[in-house]
C-alpha cells in the first residue's frame, strides 16, 4: 500500500483521511480576536516528522499560521491505538474546551475502533479527564469526530463516520452532555453514497451547513434544523486533487467564510477557498501567498480563540526556533537546501527539515541575517561564483561576508521580506531556475524571483 492513498482503498468505498468536521463557531465571542488550529503530522514518506499526536498552531489572521511547541504534540493518547488523527477542538457552553480525536495511528484504514479519544481542557494549555467514549458496537470505525451545541435538545451533537449497515461510511451522531456518556448512534446524514469528513457551520442566518467528502472532492449539504437526516446536498464541491477534511471558518474581521481541505495527492497540502455567502455554495481559490500551513499538517480543526488565550498559549508553548521561507511568486516552494545547494523546491518534500532554518544575527554584521540550517547546524548559507550553497562556516571573514544579508521590505510586497548581500550589495538573494542565487534585481519579474514570506 502506498504511503498517501485514500481510505477509500478499504471498507468498500469507505473514505480516505478520516472525518473531519470543524465548527467554524457557531456562535462567534465577541472578544474573539485568534485562531487556533488541531491537527496532526505526517509526512510523505510516514518518516521522520509523523506524529500521532494533537498539535496546536496558531494566528490572528486564520490564514498565516504559527505551531506551538516547536511543532510537537501537546498531548498524546495513552489508550486504544495509542495515537490520533483529525482532533477537533469545541469551545463548550461554559467557555472550556473539548478535545475529540480519531482512535487511530498510522495508516491502516481497516483499524476497527467503537471509540475516540476525549480530553477536556479550560486554557488548552493543560488537558485532563482523558478517556475514550465509545459511540456504537458495529465492527467499524469513529472517523474525525466532531460536536456542536443542538440549542433545541440542550445537547452537544458528536457526528463522525461509520460504515454501517448500508455497507458504506455514513455520518452517525450520538447526544451528550458531558462526553463521558453518550446517547445511542443515529445515522446523521446518508445521502446513499460514501461520505466522510464532515463539518458543521451552525446557525448561519437560520441556515445550517454541512461539508463532507464525496469521492475525491468537497460538497455542501444544508437544512433549516439540525434534525438527523434533514440535510439535503446544494452545491457542487471543489476540489485540489484528492481533497478531504472541509474546515469551514468565519473571519473574525470581515464577512469572509473560508473553506479549508487537506490533499493527499501529494500527501499533507492545505488548499482554501473563500466566499461571502454560504447560501451560495460557490468558493473562489486563495492564492496559496496569502495563507501558510503548519509543516507537515494533517487534517485540521480550526477554532476562535480571545487574544489572552493567544498569548497564553504562546506564553505555555512556545514561537519555533526556526523559519521557513516561501517563494512570492511560486508560493507552493519553499527555500530548502538539497544535496547542499539552495534552492526553492515544492512542499512537501522529504527531509522537511531541509527547509527549516534559525535566522540568527548575521556573522559579519550582528545587524545582518545569516541562515543557519537547522538538520546541519555546523552549515549556513553563503553565496559562491554567485550561487547560494550550504557549507560548513570555517571561521574567515569571508565565509562570515558570504554568509550575511540584510533583511530589507519585499521588492515585489513590502509586507514580505528581500536579502541583499553583505559583501556584494547591489544584489540580492533570487530563485533562477529554482536555484538560489545573489543577483542585480531591477525588472518586476527580478523583484518577485526576490522577494520571500518569512513563517514557519
Amino acid at each position: 500500500m502506498t504511503p498517501n492513498p485514500s481510505r477509500r482503498l478499504f471498507l468498500g468505498a469507505a473514505a480516505s483521511v478520516p472525518l473531519a468536521l470543524t465548527l467554524g463557531t457557531p456562535s462567534a465571542h465577541a472578544a474573539d480576536s485568534a485562531y487556533v488550529m488541531s491537527y496532526f503530522t505526517e509526512t510523505t514518506s510516514l518518516g521522520a516528522g509523523s506524529d500521532y499526536g494533537l498539535h496546536l498552531a496558531v494566528s490572528t489572521d486564520g490564514l498565516q499560521w504559527m505551531p506551538l511547541n516547536q511543532n510537537n504534540p501537546v498531548v498524546t493518547p495513552t489508550e486504544g491505538a495509542l495515537g490520533l488523527r483529525d482532533p477537533f477542538i469545541l469551545r463548550k457552553q461554559d467557555g472550556t474546551f473539548v478535545v475529540l480525536a480519531t482512535d487511530l495511528k498510522g495508516t491502516d484504514w481497516s483499524y476497527v475502533s467503537q471509540y475516540v479519544h476525549v480530553w477536556t481542557s479550560t486554557d488548552l494549555r493543560t488537558f485532563t479527564g482523558y478517556h475514550r467514549l465509545k459511540l456504537h458496537d458495529m465492527n467499524t470505525h469513529c472517523w474525525a469526530p466532531e460536536a456542536f451545541w443542538d440549542a433545541g435538545r440542550g445537547q452537544y451533537a458528536l457526528i463522525y463516520s461509520a460504515v454501517n449497515d448500508s455497507g458504506h461510511n455514513v455520518i452517525m451522531v450520538n447526544y451528550t452532555t458531558d462526553f463521558v456518556t453518550a446517547s445511542a448512534p443515529q445515522v446523521f446524514f446518508d445521502p446513499g453514497y460514501d461520505v466522510i469528513d464532515g463539518d458543521m457551520a451552525v446557525g448561519v442566518n437560520g441556515v445550517n451547513y454541512l461539508y463532507f467528502k464525496k469521492d475525491q472532492t468537497l460538497v455542501g449539504a444544508r437544512s433549516s434544523s439540525l434534525d438527523p437526516g434533514s440535510f439535503t446536498v446544494f452545491n457542487t464541491g471543489v476540489a485540489h486533487g484528492g481533497t478531504e477534511a472541509p474546515t469551514l471558518v468565519k473571519s473574525l474581521t470581515s464577512g469572509t467564510w473560508w473553506l479549508w481541505g487537506d490533499t493527499y495527492t501529494p500527501n499533507g497540502v492545505f488548499y482554501a477557498w473563500q466566499s461571502t455567502d454560504l447560501s451560495a455554495g460557490t468558493w473562489t481559490a486563495l492564492d496559496q501567498k496569502t495563507y501558510t500551513q503548519p509543516v507537515n499538517s494533517k487534517h485540521c480543526g480550526i477554532t476562535t480563540i480571545t487574544g489572552t488565550q493567544y498569548s497564553n498559549l504562546v506564553a505555555k508553548w512556545g514561537a519555533p526556533a526556526w523559519n521557513r521561507l516561501k517563494s512570492y511568486n511560486y508560493p507552493d516552494r519553499y527555500v530548502r537546501h538539497a544535496n547542499y545547494v539552495g534552492r526553492i523546491d515544492t512542499y512537501p518534500f522529504d527531509l522537511y527539515t531541509d527547509a527549516e532554518w534559525k535566522l540568527v544575527p548575521g556573522l559579519a554584521d550582528s545587524s545582518g541575517v545569516s541562515f543557519q540550517s537547522v538538520n546541519y547546524p555546523t552549515r549556513y548559507l553563503r553565496h559562491y561564483n554567485y550561487q547560494l550553497q550550504l557549507d560548513v562556516n570555517d571561521g574567515t571573514s569571508t565565509f562570515a561576508g558570504d554568509a550575511t544579508f540584510y533583511r530589507t521590505a519585499g521588492l515585489a510586497d513590502s509586507a514580505w521580506a528581500s536579502f541583499r548581500s553583505y559583501n556584494n550589495p547591489t544584489r540580492y538573494i533570487r530563485h533562477s531556475n529554482y536555484v538560489l542565487r545573489i543577483d542585480p534585481v531591477s525588472t518586476a519579474s527580478e523583484k518577485q524571483d526576490a522577494t520571500f514570506w518569512v513563517g514557519y
